[in-house]
Parts: structure tokens; sequence; C-alpha cells
């Protein structure tokens, strides 16, 4: 038994860190680089890291190096991890390379470690690696005290919080439904402070709806139900002070819901992954004739679009995109 370790990142980030801890620990062993390109969607990663996995022999331990708690690479290995519980593995999020000088330090002090150990080692290393010139500008070390609180007793039907109405302040089709950029930029440029994924499908997936809430940032609940539950949430005052971000997996999933009476003016259009038989409409956006029929029919009905993959994108006009691409 040995720990065979996976570094992975949006973009080459992994792959330069890589070469890094090469250049100062050499030539390591049972080392898979995994990188989440542009083009690329989640099935994509998902199969990158378990082709990873797969070239380390049966009985050894797995030990993921990632950038981002709730990115895309976290959210996939933790996919990996749940549909393969005979594996031992450990996460860590927030990849840097005195963490992964210590993973390679850990296993070379004691080859018979488990990953659980070592992973401990590596938090508390990679953290001390963080340091300021003048160093009186290192701020003190705040220890948190967990509180337990009680919990909440269900809010008896009919009762009208705020003013009643469930405020929509994001919806969003994105493939990949919570994930780095949804989770760090959309999430607080939004000030929700609830995410809703609504999907028949994921609510069904019980894996991934825990893969879904355990990637919610600090502060933010995240919920995952079914297309019917969404809009019966939009018509019950108890939501009265819910300011919700509401993920769709697909433009069809907005549309059931939109017809359903869920208030959405506004749609952003921010990944459809490709798959076959959809065309490319831009780096982030595939589409069939389906799916342009969708958002015909939800034009029809006065929703607006909103093609962004991140706040910061100059918004995209999504029936000149699909005109460019010829569809």
């Amino acid at each position: 038994m040995s720990i065979g370790i996976i570094i992975a990142s949006h973009g080459e980030f992994a792959a330069g860190i890589h070469q890094s801890g090469q250049m100062i620990f050499g030539e390591q062993e049972k080392v898979q680089v995994v990188t989440f390109m542009p083009s690329e969607g989640p099935d994509d990663l998902y199969a990158k890291i378990a082709t990873a996995i797969d070239t380390f022999d049966a009985d050894d331990e797995i030990l993921v190096l990632a950038d981002l708690w709730s990115g895309s690479p976290f959210n996939q290995a933790s996919r990996v991890m749940g549909e393969r519980p005979e594996r031992k593995f450990a996460i860590i999020t927030g990849l840097n390379l005195p963490m992964l000088i210590q993973a390679y330090t850990e296993r070379l002090m004691d080859a018979t470690a488990g990953v659980a150990q070592v992973a401990a080692n590596i938090i508390k290393e990679s953290k001390d690696g963080i340091r300021v010139l003048p160093e009186e500008l290192q701020p003190e070390e705040v220890v948190a005290t967990a509180v337990a609180q009680a919990p909440q007793a269900a809010i008896p039907e009919g009762t009208v919080i705020g003013d009643g109405k469930l405020k929509i302040n994001l919806a969003r089709v994105d493939t990949r439904l919570l994930h780095g950029q949804v989770a760090t930029a959309w999430t607080p440029d939004s000030k929700a402070n609830r995410i809703i994924v609504a999907s028949d499908k994921v609510a069904g997936d019980e894996l991934r709806k825990q893969l879904i809430k355990q990637a919610a940032p600090n502060g933010v609940r995240a919920n995952v139900v079914p297309i019917r539950k969404l809009i019966e949430a939009a018509k019950d005052p108890r939501f009265g002070d819910t300011k919700a971000l509401i993920l769709f997996e697909t433009p069809q999933e907005a549309l059931e819901a939109i017809k359903g009476g869920v208030p959405i003016e506004v749609l952003n259009v921010g990944s459809m992954a490709h798959s076959t038989g959809k065309t490319l409409v831009t780096n982030a956006l595939s589409m069939d004739k389906a799916d342009v029929a969708t958002f015909e029919e939800l034009r029809d009905l006065g929703v607006k679009f909103d093609v962004r993959k991140v706040p910061n994108d100059k918004p995209g006009n999504l029936f000149e995109l699909i005109k460019k691409a010829n569809l």
C-alpha cells in the first residue's frame, strides 16, 4: 500500500505546480496531473480523474490536491470518491507549493502512513507556508469557537415571512451547476442567501445532492429540489426572506419552471456542455435545435437572456451567437 497523489486544477496550474515540485523534490512516482480546460465539461473531468486513479495500485490510498473548494476539480473528485467506497480518499483544497512539497515529504518519511494522517500534516504545513514581509503584517491567528445550535422547527404552512415573495436574485443555466465560478463569483455578486438547484434528475441522485450541498460557499445554504418543488416554493409565503440563486442544468428545466409560475424575468446562460449532436456556439455553450427552440419559447414568454460565464464578462446576445453558429 502506498499513496497515489492527484494534482487537479482549473487550467494548467496543476501542471505548473507539479513542475515546480519536481525542481525542488525531484521526480516522484504515483503522481498524476489533472487539468480542467475551458473546452471541457464535468464528465470529461470526471473521466480524467478516474483514469488517473486507475494508474495506481488497487490497494493504494488516494490523495487529491485540488485548487478550489467547490470548484469542478473538487466536485468531480468528490463524485469519484463517493462512487468508490472501497478506496480510502482525502481531498485537500487550496493547492499551493508548500502543500505539494509536504505531501512528497510525508510519503518519504513514512511509507506506511495512511492518507488520513498524511492529510492532517499537510494541512498544517501548507497553512504555515503562507507568510508575509514585513512580519508585522502577519495577522494573529483567530481561533473560531463552534457554537451548537438547536435545529430550527418547521415553519407552519401559511406563515407569511417578509412580503411573502421569493426573491430570485439570479437564475442561471449551467451544466456544471454549483462549481467554482458560481460559488466564488456569482453567489456574492447576486447577494443570494440560498442556492437552489432545480432538477428532477439531480434531485433523484443522492450522491450528486450531497456533493452540491457540501460545495456551497460559507454562509449560504444549498438545496436540490425537483422542478415542481421550486414552483411550489415560488408560491409559498414562507420564502419571503429568501434571496435565491437558482441553477438549472438545461434550458428545458428553466422553461418548465417558468411555465409553472416561477417569476424569472432574466435567465443567465452560462455553461452548456458539448456532447454528440450539439454545435459549439461559444467556448462555453453548445446547443442543438431543441435547445434553440426552447430559448425561442422562453423569449416568446418575455424572458430576457444574459450570456455570461462570470460576472465581469461582457454580456453576449444569445440569438446573434446562435445565428453566427448557423443554428
